[in-house]
């Protein structure tokens, strides 16, 4: 049994973060990090069946053509992510009454919709880029016993191409699901390596007050090639989903419309766009 303290619920029986109780959600996920986004996917259902918001985790449930989905908002960064993943998976595969494991396991598809930051030249501003592998530079993923799903050789070369201060924790590279990326590739895409990181400023290597720990980071990312395996783009929560997703027991795969290039210094000029258009394919792709 699952003492009180380790899975909190609220009086009315609802996971403690979220405020969600199992039969709120879908079992196909749309996870945004801006609340504000939810509706601009959900929008285009045609029925709303549930929708509630607690902090920056907000949740809407409904149909579009014909398939019942949830969306679900995030906030920002890895910790946020170690939150929702549990708790998401505590309502499908914990009796909450009982706080005990349901004997049978539920495998929920969860899809990432982000906005992130290109680091190589030729992947433009307004493009998407699917994430193939992911590595959490944020070291969350290492309170977990998450080696048997980690690619330990792409960790390693990474370590030894960026001179990695291992005092910031052992680098996390873990895949997507393949069944999610065969069913959501096409040529729109650039496939990926993404780097997730703990913050927005020093982590990414802005300096605006502060000096940081490796100011020429950056630069050695852009140059990583591992057989051709390059990092394509820096943003904050698709490692932790990738291995949380492994760890857990769900298919996860994020997918990012790219409104900056760093390399060349460039912002979209219509991000919004950009972000519209990925909404809409990867709903179609829902329902295919």
């Amino acid at each position: 049994m699952i003492k009180s303290s380790e899975l909190i619920l609220n009086p009315d029986g609802s996971v403690y973060h979220l405020n969600l109780k199992p039969e709120y959600i879908a079992n196909d996920i749309i996870f945004v990090g801006d609340p504000e986004r939810v509706s601009k996917i959900t929008q285009h259902f045609e029925t709303i069946e549930f929708s509630k918001q607690k902090r920056e985790f907000k949740t809407e449930t409904g149909n579009y053509k014909g398939k019942r989905l949830t969306v679900q908002s995030t906030g920002i960064g890895p910790d946020n992510i170690d939150i929702v993943m549990n708790e998401i998976d505590a309502l499908v595969n914990i009796d909450l009454n009982k706080k005990v494991l349901k004997p049978k396991h539920t495998t929920l598809n969860i899809i990432r919709i982000g906005t992130s930051g290109s680091l190589q030249a030729e992947i433009p501003v307004d493009s998407w880029v699917m994430s193939k592998y992911a590595i959490g530079l944020d070291n969350m993923l290492r309170s977990y016993l998450i080696e048997e799903h980690t690619d330990s050789e792409l960790e390693d070369a990474f370590i030894l191409h960026t001179n990695w201060d291992i005092r910031k924790g052992r680098p996390t590279v873990v895949s997507c699901d393949e069944t999610l990326e065969n069913k959501f590739y096409s040529e729109k895409f650039h496939k990926g390596f993404t780097g997730t990181v703990g913050g927005f400023y020093g982590p990414q290597g802005r300096i605006v007050r502060l000096n940081i720990q490796d100011p020429e980071l950056n630069h050695k990312m852009d140059t990583f090639n591992y057989n051709g395996i390059c990092i394509t783009n820096l943003e904050m929560e698709t490692a932790a989903i990738y291995g949380l997703g492994k760890l857990l027991g769900h298919n996860c795969l994020s997918l990012n419309a790219i409104i900056a290039n760093r390399a060349v210094g460039e912002f979209s000029s219509n991000p919004e766009k950009t972000v519209n258009e990925l909404i809409a394919y990867t709903l179609d792709k829902l329902v295919e």
